[in-house]
């Protein structure tokens, strides 16, 4: 197993991802061939249950987009599932202390530096290499959205094994009680503060809400997620519409 987001987060390059909450898999065929750096399933928020992710990571089975998942919860069973069905890296959410940062490391490695179960039934199915090389090349990101998370960042990002601390804007300024205030010094410290300890640490930043992505990357976040399936579909038939009308108005 080879990863290649790891790989350029090692680099310190940038690298930019979609999501999937639409199960069907014509949506991963259709966005794994557009030149994504990663693809994140969201198991979290969007009707996925392992079957359907399996599927979405068939369709996407020719492409050179990395497939990560995100887990509804920092739990060892659902953890070890989406390995075994071929994901290449999870993203843990609501990540608050030390002790989650290290039950997320141990559940996605195989002993005796975790403890993960074998049976990585799909995943090791064209790779007769998976065990040698799945403990160093699986992805790990962990999300930052409460206070207490905040507070404890720098010993959160001290357990070695986490590749990304990702931002989720959206419940990190509701739990902060400044919801979508983008330019609240509350919010803006909480940035700021997840963003100096990802550098301390030598842990990427990123964030997982394409909201002021933009301003973001100029911060230094590097895995910078754009808009999910369902926005795209939208804007982009919003687009065609309003074309089709705005070409009626010239008649």
């Amino acid at each position: 197993m080879k990863n290649t987001l790891k790989q350029k987060l090692r680099e310190k390059k940038t690298t930019f991802g979609g999501s999937i909450s639409i199960a069907h898999p014509d949506i991963a065929e259709l966005l794994g061939d557009i030149g994504l750096d990663w693809i994140m399933v969201d198991m979290e928020h969007g009707p996925m249950d392992f079957a359907a992710t399996q599927n979405l990571l068939q369709a996407m089975s020719y492409s050179q987009t990395v497939p990560i998942a995100r887990v509804s919860w920092n739990d060892i069973v659902m953890i070890k599932r989406t390995l075994d069905i071929g994901m290449q890296g999870i993203i843990v959410p609501w990540v608050n202390n030390r002790d989650d940062a290290t039950r997320a490391v141990k559940s996605i490695r195989y002993p005796p530096e975790g403890i993960r179960g074998f049976g990585p039934r799909r995943a090791s199915l064209r790779d007769p290499n998976y065990f040698a090389t799945a403990n160093r090349e699986i992805f790990l990101g962990v999300q930052i959205e409460t206070q207490q998370g905040v507070d404890n960042v720098d010993e959160i990002l001290s357990v070695e094994g986490i590749d990304a601390v990702l931002l989720g804007p959206f419940d990190l300024s509701i739990n902060l009680g400044v919801p979508t205030q983008w330019d609240s010094p509350i919010f803006t410290g909480a940035v700021n503060r997840i963003r100096e300890s990802a550098e301390r640490h030598n842990i990427t930043p990123g964030v997982l809400a394409p909201t002021e992505w933009q301003k973001r990357l100029t911060e230094g976040f590097r895995m910078i997620m754009l808009p999910p399936d369902y926005v795209l579909l939208q804007n982009a038939a919003r687009q065609s519409l309003k074309e089709a009308w705005d070409f009626v108005h010239t008649l």
